[in-house]
């Protein structure tokens, strides 16, 4: 894999005070050790629940939060604050600052990184930058909230281009949005990178809303990567009971199916991740856990060329939660 981002061994931790003139009595282990690369013109989908720390993971390879620990890299060099690396956020209405027109937001970043100079060539750049993600270029001389949610989120595509980066993070970039506006952006994001050459890493909390424009999917469990493939193997034949779990609340488009298909309900408590629990940290909401997936920490496992998956008993599981799948591997594929 040519790999324009690599991280190594990743973590970020917040530490935990126990008052306002006290020491820390601990620390929230957001990210605990990701390994991670993604080549150059690809999207790595990751995805996971709510608090798993796939933001704070997007953050740390902007540059907006600390490492702890590991490396970023990118071309092979310690990655530090880059405008290579730019972020669209989830909230276009509070990235975008109110009191600045749509114009004035897209050349601030223009002007600041000295990407054009003179007010002309800025001007111009403005405008190139509006016809990239479908915007006339009367927006120029709005406000944010003139603007609906999904031409929001275009401002904020337009303003993370503007410093001509080689990656994007996608920081739940469409979870915002009507499901009609999310295929657009999906669509918007797919034409920016077959043109200008984009690197993404699109997180988001649902596997479904990945199968369109990813080429990989890394699955995030409470700071930790479990499984990672290509889109289609991974949604075809899953080697971790939290992606199975996962996959088996996408709904199925057939009612026939839908009703003799068996859903994965997880019960159990999850583990705090300022106190992760030992082996697996996912055996306490596991339906096949064993005595080794309590005590052992899983080993990272080939089970085919490119898929890596972290579990004991990802050889069995086909068997052991048959049900799980929702989506056929032809639909995977589209």
């Amino acid at each position: 894999m040519n790999a324009l981002i690599e991280l190594r061994d990743l973590a970020v931790h917040f530490p935990v005070h126990r008052g306002l003139m006290s020491g820390t009595s601990g620390a929230i282990k957001a990210v605990d050790g990701v390994t991670l690369e993604i080549a150059r013109g690809e999207t790595l989908g990751l995805v996971g629940e709510s608090g798993c720390g796939k933001s704070t993971l997007g953050r740390a390879v902007v540059g907006l939060t600390q490492p702890t620990g590991g490396t970023i890299l990118i071309d092979n060099k310690p990655m530090t604050r880059d405008r290579r690396v730019q972020m669209i956020f989830q909230d276009p209405s509070a990235s975008l600052n109110p009191r600045m027109t749509v114009g004035a937001a897209i050349a601030e970043p223009v002007r600041l990184n000295g990407l054009r100079h003179g007010r002309a060539a800025v001007v111009a750049r403005m405008h190139e930058l509006l016809d990239l993600v479908g915007l006339p270029q009367s927006a120029t001389h709005r406000y944010p909230h003139e603007f609906s949610g999904g031409q929001r989120q275009r401002v904020g595509i337009a303003r993370a281009l503007a410093c001509e980066p080689d990656v994007i993070v996608c920081d739940e970039a469409v979870s915002a949005l009507d499901v009609s506006i999310q295929a657009q952006i999906v669509a918007l994001l797919e034409d920016l990178q077959g043109r200008l050459g984009l690197t993404y890493l699109f997180i988001a909390h649902d596997l479904g809303a990945l199968k369109h424009i990813s080429h990989r999917v890394a699955v995030m469990y409470l700071g930790k990567i479990v499984e990672v493939a290509p889109k289609a193997e991974l949604f075809a034949n899953p080697r971790h009971a939290y992606t199975r779990a996962l996959l088996s609340a996408i709904p199925v488009p057939d009612p026939m199916v839908e009703r003799q298909r068996k859903r994965i309900i997880l019960s159990g408590d999850i583990p705090s991740p300022a106190n992760p629990t030992s082996g697996c940290r996912f055996h306490t909401r596991c339906p096949v856990a064993i005595d080794r997936c309590r005590s052992d920490e899983p080993d990272w496992q080939e089970m085919s060329p490119g898929h890596h998956t972290a579990c004991w008993r990802a050889n069995e599981l086909v068997e052991l939660m048959p049900d799980a799948l929702s989506l056929s591997t032809s639909d995977a594929r589209r």
